[in-house]
């Protein structure tokens, strides 16, 4: 009897690959622990300062219908900044849990070309890890709307700007996700890549605001605003009339929303490319 050799590249398509993904995704209880961590500090915190806000008997509460709808995006919004740590987290632990477990073997026996599978891997974390992320957000905004009520602080939930503030933050949140597992892809150790991505985004930014105060350099002040955090926090903020400085004062630099979007997206892209690179070189 004989035997016919299946072509290793014709073992999984990139549907099944997908699946793959989906299915190593969702069955690992740390990844679910995570999101619902995610979800509970999102919608806590909203809860919390919009609870502050509602008892605060109109001390905190703006005079113009602006002014509302930023305290309600601001309020829903709060807790991305905590969110994208766990995201951070959740991220390196993505694929470097693969290589401490050795089953990222088995992955790439499946895949021998490598990249395939770590598409794969962004397209279904990086899809999920934003919705969950909206979802959190959404009920975040929606419990806020009572809360400020209470305090006389009547918000317009037609308002477009609110619901691209909260897609916005969601795609903050997933991105970081992004960055963390082309990270991990690089650096293969979950310490490590969760060490250098929180470094980025909680020890670079107060490194270079003193620098920029110590030295007074426009371009530390100016390379502030392309971080990670930075950018994040241009996409979730209500839009409103830029300040404006007499023209002997430095006007540091100001990220429109789309502009934040490319930062961040090149703070992701930059870092699972090189990734990429270093799967296809490096033996697993």
């Amino acid at each position: 009897m004989t035997t016919t050799a299946i072509p290793t590249e014709a073992r999984l398509t990139f549907g099944g690959i997908l699946r793959s993904e989906w299915i190593k995704l969702v069955t690992l209880r740390s990844t679910v622990w995570c999101y619902v961590i995610l979800v509970g500090l999102t919608v806590g915190i909203g809860a919390l300062i919009g609870a502050v806000m509602s008892g605060a008997d109109g001390a905190f509460g703006p005079s113009t219908p602006e002014g509302v709808q930023s305290t309600w995006l601001m309020t829903a919004t709060a807790g991305a900044a905590f969110a994208q740590l766990v995201m951070a987290v959740l991220g390196a632990m993505v694929i470097t849990g693969e290589y401490g477990t050795g089953m990222i073997r088995s992955t790439f026996a499946a895949v021998p070309r490598r990249v395939p599978a770590l598409v794969g891997k962004v397209l279904v974390f990086g899809v999920v890890s934003f919705l969950v992320a909206l979802l959190a957000l959404v009920l975040s905004a929606l419990l806020a709307v009572p809360l400020l009520a209470g305090n006389g602080l009547a918000v317009d939930p037609a308002d477009p700007a609110i619901w691209l503030g909260l897609i916005g933050a969601a795609a903050f949140v997933a991105l970081i996700g992004l960055m963390a597992l082309g990270i991990g892809a690089i650096i293969r150790n979950t310490a490590a890549a969760i060490a250098a991505t929180l470094g980025l985004l909680l020890v670079l930014p107060s490194v270079m605001q003193l620098l920029g105060v110590l030295t007074r350099a426009e371009w530390a002040m100016n390379a502030t605003a392309l971080l990670p955090s930075s950018a994040g926090s241009q996409l979730s903020s209500y839009p409103s009339e830029p300040v404006q400085l007499p023209p002997d004062v430095f006007q540091p630099l100001v990220l429109e929303p789309l502009q934040a979007l490319l930062v961040l997206a090149a703070w992701a892209l930059v870092p699972l490319v090189v990734g990429g690179a270093l799967l296809k070189r490096r033996d697993t």
